[in-house]
C-alpha cells in the first residue's frame, strides 16, 4: 500500500478508535518514568512529581494529526499561563528512532517560545513507547513495516500532583479547552 493510500486509512482508524474508546478509569497511577527531553537532558517522573501535567502522543514526520494536536497544546500553554496556572506539559514522541532531543528542539520551536514547562521526550526504544502507552495510558501505538507514519491515540490525558490519571480530552471536542481549564484548576488547588 503506497503511503497516499495509507494515511486516509490511518485518519480513519485513530477517529474510529477515539470515537469507540471506552471511559479510561481515573486515578490509575502512571508509572515512573526517565528519558530524555528535546535539551538533551534527563527528565521523568520525579520532575513531574507535586505538579499537575498533560500529556500527549505525537511524532514530528507526522503527516496528520501531530501537526493540530501540537498546536492546540500551545494554545493551552498560552491559556493556562493567562491563568496563572502551574501546569507541566509533555509530549512523548511515537518515532523515537526519529525523533532526537535535536529534531524535537526544532520541532518544539515551531509551536511554542517558552519551553520551560513543556517537555518533548525521547530516548527509549519503539517498544518502550509502545508498552508505556498501553499500560499507562491505555492508548496504542503502531508502526506499519510499509509506512514510515505511526498510528497513535491523539487524546490528551491529565494527571494530577500525585501522579495519577485524572481524564482525558479529545481536542477535536468543541467544550474540551472549557472542560479541561475547569479540570485543571480544581487539581491545582
Amino acid at each position: 500500500m503506497n503511503a497516499t493510500r495509507f494515511v486516509p486509512i490511518m485518519i480513519v482508524v485513530i477517529v474510529l478508535l477515539s470515537a469507540c474508546s471506552s471511559p479510561k478509569t481515573p486515578g490509575r497511577e502512571i508509572s515512573s518514568f526517565t528519558f530524555v527531553d528535546q535539551q538533551g537532558e534527563s527528565f521523568g517522573f520525579n520532575q513531574l512529581k507535586d505538579t499537575v501535567w498533560i500529556a500527549d502522543f505525537i511524532f514530528t514526520s507526522c503527516e496528520t494529526v501531530c501537526p493540530p494536536m501540537t498546536s492546540e497544546m500551545a494554545t493551552l500553554q498560552k491559556e493556562f499561563k493567562k491563568h496563572n496556572l502551574d501546569v507541566q506539559f509533555v509530549s512523548f514522541t511515537v518515532d523515537p528512532e526519529v525523533d532526537t532531543p535535536e529534531i524535537l528542539k526544532a520541532y518544539a520551536s515551531q509551536y511554542t517560545d517558552d519551553e520551560s514547562n513543556w517537555h518533548f521526550l525521547t530516548g527509549y526504544s519503539a517498544q518502550q513507547i509502545t508498552t508505556f502507552a498501553r499500560e499507562n495510558f491505555q492508548t496504542i501505538i503502531q508502526k506499519p513495516e510499509t509506512s514510515d507514519q505511526v498510528i497513535h491515540g491523539t487524546n490528551f490525558y491529565l494527571i494530577a500532583k500525585d501522579g495519577k490519571l485524572v481524564s482525558e480530552f479529545n481536542y477535536v471536542d468543541e467544550d474540551y479547552v472549557h472542560d479541561l481549564l475547569k479540570t485543571v484548576k480544581d487539581y491545582t488547588k
